[in-house]
């Protein structure tokens, strides 16, 4: 009776050390994972890069604890994670990146699900001989996987909304510079036309810029530019009927 009680003790630490080292490679493929979205999500070639660096990086630190943990399938996973992001340093386009991030990316988010399958499988064989104690780190342990799926959710969401922000910035942005280009061009023709029409001795009523309630700024850029461009259009022909009443 006495050995036992040490064999299930002796599997049981083995099996707690082993769930400890996929417990490490599950960290490493989560970051892995992380890192190769933000390299899919990148505007940029240099950044793509970056952020596949890495991910390469916590996919080699994976390497050893998966072999400990002995998850195969996650192991040979980012292995080929590993090989595929490797190509991104030779590319010499964004596209060309993207692809193999891409499908990194993948491979990548099957890895995670590999290791929390083996971790599963670990507390299932602790269970066998270690009791209900190992039942209580299962439970313990689908809750830190969900914790960390919601994380990577958040994440995303929060990387979403950057993207998001940061074209309505740009765009704004681009809307400012279009409407002060047309207001400059604007008052530079009015400018001229009344200038022209003084030399001229014109007995003119001053040309001016055609009011507006409508705020421009809230309208897409192609509405605009069709706005300034029918005002540009109002103003000459109003400087042309004012020159052409002139005797």
């Amino acid at each position: 009776m006495k050995n036992y009680y040490l064999l299930c003790f002796f599997m049981a630490t083995v099996a707690m050390n082993a769930q400890t080292n996929c417990d490490d490679a599950n960290s490493y493929l989560v970051n892995a994972y992380s890192h190769v979205k933000d390299a899919y999500d990148s505007n940029n070639i240099s950044h793509l890069k970056y952020y596949a660096n890495r991910s390469v990086e916590s996919f080699k630190l994976s390497k050893k604890t998966l072999i400990s943990c002995g998850c195969k399938t996650a192991l040979d996973l980012a292995n080929k994670g590993i090989y595929l992001l490797a190509k991104i340093e030779h590319v010499e386009t964004f596209e060309d990146g993207r692809f193999y991030v891409k499908r990194a990316r993948d491979i990548s988010k099957e890895s995670v699900i590999e290791i929390d399958k083996c971790a599963l499988v670990i507390y299932h064989d602790s269970d066998s001989t270690a009791g209900n104690e190992v039942l209580s780190d299962l439970e313990n342990e689908q809750l830190l996987l969900k914790k960390q799926q919601e994380a990577l959710k958040l994440k995303e969401k929060q990387i979403k909304s950057k993207l998001a922000e940061q074209k309505e910035k740009e765009l704004k942005l681009k809307k400012e510079q279009l409407i002060l280009s047309y207001n400059s061009a604007i008052t530079s023709n009015i400018k001229t036309y009344n200038d022209v029409l003084k030399i001229c001795n014109c007995k003119h009523e001053a040309i001016e810029n055609i009011e507006s309630s409508v705020d421009v700024s809230t309208k897409s850029v192609e509405d605009i530019r069709n706005f300034y461009t029918n005002n540009l259009k109002k103003l000459a022909s109003n400087y042309l009927s004012e020159l052409n009443s002139c005797h």
